[in-house]
Order: structure tokens, then sequence, then C-alpha cells
């Protein structure tokens, strides 16, 4: 206030609430990836976090589906494949050649399980290799973005092998834990549609092997991969094989076999419909109508399709684990444990796990927990874990935790900002004193930490003698220590039956 120099009434507005502390947001996952396109409108988002908050958006900056491509190879007697199908005694399995990437169907996964806002980072679009080191990069890019609270990148399944994948992997927990510290990993296992006794080896031990040890509380991994519904019948036709004249022989011999009895006409109309299947210069309209014909008349043809289909609905669970985080943060807060939750869109996992063989995958000697995804009668399938990669640690073993002190830490830390530069005595402590425990008392309240009061619950301490000296004082240093008493969940729960004796 100015000097009062003049005679007359003067008034002075004194605060009497202190500042408070906004809960920061916990559920924005930031996706890495390719994309059909990347622009809005004239201006690239090559390589630039973009904010979204729906898949309509996602499709409006970023495209659509890719492109799959299909060839039909023919197994030989002796092959140990398993066949796609069967036709004309001969076995024939359907390889993907082109159109390989997941982005988009990882998107279309996440909003089924709940996905909200959320941050694209388009590193190439359908003609671009697939690469760890752009990646890395679309990692780097994250930096200067501070909402983002989960990396999520499903691609990494499809490097060249799990050496590069664990690189990506081990990239993404040093970003959430080293560099930021204020956001958390979801790991894709690569090749985890396979059982852990394939014949290839042992996936999920090659993961704990690779992934390394650093900043292992700042990530999850779950297991196995799983079979959804994101790709239907209708997103397929017979344009998605590569080797049409495969095909064409193939449906031949199915629909115009020899010997078999036909009149002259019904062959001509068959021959008609089968020689349009080589046909490059169709137009649009007669593609459909020959499509529709296909699956009228073959079962094959239809069997086919299924099989592209099941090839494409086979995802890694991390885009609806980084949806089913948003959707339990919404409904029940950060604290409540992303687990025993159903997954939507999701026929069943790609391989089944028992009581008996998650107990190495939750507590394994390394600690290097992995969580499971099961299926139970009457309940479908669901999320079966909970636990961080840091599954020895009594600090961080629990997902929940970790993303709770996050979100406090990141909390307090953007209110307390405002008093960098105060004076640093006793009004600016207490004031630093009551917001902070104004906020805590709110997380108590609804849940987010434990305890029968407030002082069971939390302590914040601040002050000369008490957390700091004089010498802190001089060289500008305020240090206020907050204790809090994060929940955990009941991830084993004892019932004990005792018989008693009769009483009457």
């Amino acid at each position: 206030m100015s000097a009062m120099k003049t005679p007359g009434v003067y008034l002075v507005d004194k605060n009497t609430f202190p500042d408070s502390v906004v809960e920061v947001a916990t559920a924005v996952p930031a996706f890495i990836g390719y994309t059909e396109k990347a622009a809005d409108g004239n201006k690239s988002l090559l390589n630039k976090p973009w904010k979204i908050t729906s898949l309509a958006e996602f499709q409006t900056y970023f495209g659509g589906a890719p492109d799959p491509t299909f060839s039909i190879v023919e197994l030989k007697d002796d092959s140990m494949d398993s066949p796609d199908f069967v036709s004309g005694g001969k076995k024939y399995k359907l390889q993907q050649d082109g159109g390989k990437y997941l982005l988009y169907y990882s998107m279309l996964l996440f909003y089924a399980n709940g996905g909200g806002p959320c941050y694209i980072v388009s590193i190439g679009d359908y003609a671009t290799a697939i690469d760890s080191g752009l990646m890395k990069a679309g990692i780097t890019d994250l930096i200067g973005e501070q909402e983002p609270t989960m990396v999520v990148i499903p691609e990494t399944t499809l490097l060249p092998d799990s050496d590069a994948s664990a690189g990506v992997q081990a990239a993404m927990l040093e970003h959430c834990g080293d560099k930021m510290k204020n956001r958390f990993a979801i790991l894709d296992i690569y090749e985890g549609y396979k059982a852990r006794n394939d014949p290839s080896g042992d996936k999920v031990l090659d993961f704990r092997n690779k992934i390394g040890t650093g900043f292992l509380g700042f990530g999850a991994a779950y297991y196995p991969w799983l079979n959804t519904s994101i790709v239907q019948d209708k997103d397929l036709s017979y344009l998605n094989i590569a080797n049409k004249n495969i095909l064409q022989s193939i449906l031949k011999d199915e629909l115009l076999p020899e010997g078999a009895k036909m009149d002259a006409t019904g062959k001509d109309d068959i021959r008609t419909i089968l020689d349009r299947v080589v046909m490059a210069d169709l137009a649009p309209v007669d593609r459909d109508m020959l499509d529709k014909e296909l699956s009228a008349m073959s079962p094959v043809f239809n069997e086919i399709i299924r099989g592209m289909k099941d090839s494409l609905n086979l995802l890694p669970p991390g885009a609806a684990m980084a949806g089913i985080y948003t959707m339990v943060d919404n409904a029940r807060g950060v604290w409540k444990a992303p687990a025993n939750v159903s997954i939507n869109s999701v026929v069943s996992p790609s391989v089944g796990i028992s009581h008996e063989d998650q107990e190495e995958l939750n507590v394994p000697l390394d600690g290097k927990s992995i969580n499971a995804i099961r299926t139970f009668v009457g309940e479908g399938t669901l999320v079966w874990g909970a636990r961080t990669l840091d599954g020895n640690s009594a600090d961080w073993r629990y997902i929940n935790v970790r993303r709770t002190m996050i979100m406090l830490e990141e909390s307090i830390k953007v209110a307390s900002k405002a008093y960098v530069f105060e004076p640093n005595v006793a009004d600016t402590w207490v004031t630093l004193k009551s917001m902070i425990s104004s906020f805590l008392v709110g997380i108590w309240k609804r849940g987010g930490l434990v305890g029968a009061s407030p002082e069971e619950a939390f302590s914040v301490n601040v002050g000369l003698g008490e957390t700091m000296t004089s010498e802190d004082i001089l060289a500008g240093i305020m240090r206020i220590t907050v204790l809090v008493a994060l929940t955990r969940p009941s991830e084993f729960q004892e019932i004990t039956f005792q018989q008693q004796m009769r009483k009457s």
C-alpha cells in the first residue's frame, strides 16, 4: 500500500484463504508410431506431439488404417507351422507382406477401453520402414511436453528383433524415470502372443533379460497379447491378397473340381466371376460386387478373409491398458489399481494362463513382475495384475502407488512454483504448509490416502530447525518435507476357516 498522505479512509483487501493446489491430469497417454498422414491443414505434424481428444480427431490429423497385403503360401508336408486354411488337400499359410503398422488399430483399442485425451507423435507414414532410431527420436520429442503422463509405443513389437525392441523400451523407462520423472511407461512384450514353452523360446524371460535394471518402477508390462475384434470382415476383401493368381487357382480347384456335375451355363458363370479376380482395372462398384459373390459361393474364400482378420486382430495389450488406466482414473481415481477390470473388444488372450502359470509371472526371483491377462469363466477377459517391473521394491511395487505419487508431486510442484523468490520466512512457510495440507485433506477424503484422520494420512513439515538450517536459508533453499500414507491394493486375500465346537 502506498504511503498515506491525505486524510481519509483507506480500504485494504486481505486474503482469507490460502492459494490452492490443483490436481494435475493423470490419464494423458502419449502414443508414438506410424500414421497414414500427419498434417493440420497445410502444416506438417511429423515428429510433433499433437493433442487429440477423440478417434475422429485422430483420423482428421493422422488418417486411417494401413492397407494390409497378404501372400498365400503353400506349406510343405513336413512343415511344423499350423495352416490358416486347407483346400484340395493342400495346406496354406497367410503371410502379411505390407501394411504392417499397429498404431491405428491400437488407437481403436484405446478408445474402446475408455480412452480420452492423448498425444500423438507421428514418426513416419505407411511408406516408412519401422526403425528404432525414429522411435527414440519420438521419445525425445516428448521432453518439451509437460502434460503426458504415460508413454506407449505399440510398434516396438514390429522391430526386427527383441534386442531392438528392448533398446527402445529401455529408452522409454529412462525418459519416464530419469529425464521427466512425471510419467509411466506401458511396455509390450516382443512376440508376446507365444506361449512360454514355445520352441522359439520363452519371450517373457527374453524380455526380462534384455530390459535392464534402470527405472523399473516407472513401467509395467502385460502378457500375453490379445485376440481382439477391432478389424471386421467388412474391412477386408480379395484386394488384400497380393498373389491373386494363387487365390484364383485355389478357388477354381474348389468351385470347378474335375469330374463335378454341373451344367455348362453354371461353369461359365463361375469362370467369369473367377476371371475378374486377377483384373486390375475393375471399377470400385464391380470390386465390391465381386467380393460379395466370392463370399457367397466359396467357404474357402471366407476362411481366407477370416485368417487375415485374425492375424490383424492379434494386438499387443499396451494401448488397451492405457485406455483402462484412463477409465479407472476417471471413475475411481489414480490410487485405484488398474486391475480386476475387463477388457473391451477382446475375444480372448492369445495364451491361456492358469493360477500356477501366473505365480512366476507375478513374483519372479529377479523382481521383474509381468502382469497377466486371463480369462475367467463367466467374467470374460480380465487384467489380473497390478505390479510395476520393480516387483521386489516395497516402495514402488504397485502401479497405482507410483502413479499416485507422480500426481501428488506434480500437483504440489506446479502450485509451489508461485512462491519461488518469495521471502524465506515464517509467513511463507505457513502459507505453503496450509496450501499443501488443504490439498492432501481433499485427496484423503476421496480415498487416495489411508488413515483414520488427516494426521494419520499425511504430514507437512517446513521451518527453521525443522527441515532447514540457517545455512540453507543463506543459500536460498526452502525445504519442505511431505509424508503420505498411500493406499495399496489387496493383491492377496486370505480367508481362514476353522471348525468350532457345537454350542447347543
